[in-house]
């Protein structure tokens, strides 16, 4: 996955593993072991219940048990809508949010890892008018931590563009509009701020409730392009409905082409702020706590990742 084309800005994709998966059932060295079989070397650390609340000797040792495999943890993502507080007019749960987001950019700091980032949150769908108030509350809050972070020693935070109204950003002219106004917050400071980007994701898009899709996954993620910092890889239908890898038995079901990815990531190079993007497999997994299909986990993650790696080569065999 780090080889590179004979293009003008010669962007390097790499892949790698998001930790979601593994959640409650493996541990990190089981990951990192796979990771390391695999040849995958890029983690993006994914939150959990206990995560806000560990001690620093905790992610030192993390940190080691990765190192001793050659995994480098190179990004921080949430797993879950938990840092959403923001989009509701509970001030208790942004107290929380500011909290735990100001420890996850900690978190990062100790890792050493250049970049955290979650989702907005999900506004109320009962409450749904205070959506505009919170967005601005989110804003308002993001610019406080991008100088917080930079003080911390990061280089950039990341926002995911989400697939549905309650989830902000939804659509390209959201997305474009919030990246603008904390672009332009970074560039009016950049020795106090780091940069905003997002990590986008490959496989969502926007339906509304009739099932009529609004914006489609390839529009909507190369709106991203001119703010990208990184991406989800996982599969999806037609509708966004569900989510899995590229395991062989999900294939045929699946719309993402992964070719088709790289080439408008490639095309699209020239708009793109970074010369590396890792894009990460997050595999929601299959379904958790039973004996008969935690077990399916491994081959999983193995065959998605062999999958990503063979479209890549055939992909760099083609166009190079």
């Amino acid at each position: 996955m780090e080889k590179k084309l004979d293009w003008e800005k010669n962007l390097t994709i790499e892949l790698g593993v998001k930790s979601d998966p593994i959640q409650y059932r493996y541990s990190f060295d089981w990951l990192f072991n796979l990771m390391a079989e695999e040849g995958v070397y890029n983690l993006q650390l994914g939150t959990f219940t206990e995560f806000y609340s560990l001690p620093d000797t905790y992610f030192y040792r993390l940190k080691e048990s990765a190192q001793s495999k050659g995994i480098q943890i190179s990004s921080i993502f949430t797993s879950h809508r938990e840092l959403g507080g923001f989009l509701n007019p509970e001030k208790e749960l942004a107290e929380i949010t500011r909290k735990n987001y100001q420890r996850m950019i900690e978190i990062a700091a100790l890792l050493e890892c250049p970049v955290a980032g979650s989702s907005m949150g999900s506004v109320y769908r009962d409450q749904i008018e205070y959506r505009p108030q919170g967005i601005q509350s989110f804003l308002n809050f993001i610019k406080e931590m991008m100088v917080f972070a930079k003080d911390q020693g990061l280089s950039w935070l990341t926002l995911e563009p989400m697939s549905c109204y309650a989830e902000p950003p939804c659509n390209s002219v959201e997305l474009k509009k919030i990246g603008d106004e904390l672009k332009q917050f970074h560039l009016s400071q950049p020795e106090k701020t780091v940069c905003f980007g997002y990590c986008s994701d490959v496989s969502h898009g926007w339906a509304n409730q009739e099932k009529t899709v609004i914006e489609n996954n390839l529009d909507y993620f190369i709106a991203s392009f001119p703010y990208l910092y990184e991406f989800h890889f996982k599969n999806t239908d037609s509708i966004y409905n569900s989510t899995f890898g590229f395991e062989s038995e999900s294939l045929e079901r699946g719309i993402i082409d992964v070719k088709q990815i790289y080439s408008i990531l490639m095309k699209n190079q020239k708009t793109i702020p970074v010369t590396k993007v890792i894009g990460y497999l997050e595999h929601p997994g299959p379904k958790f706590g039973r004996d008969y299909s935690d077990c399916l986990l491994e081959r999983w993650l193995r065959e998605s990742l062999q999958y990503l790696q063979k479209q890549w080569t055939e992909w760099s065999t083609i166009f190079s």
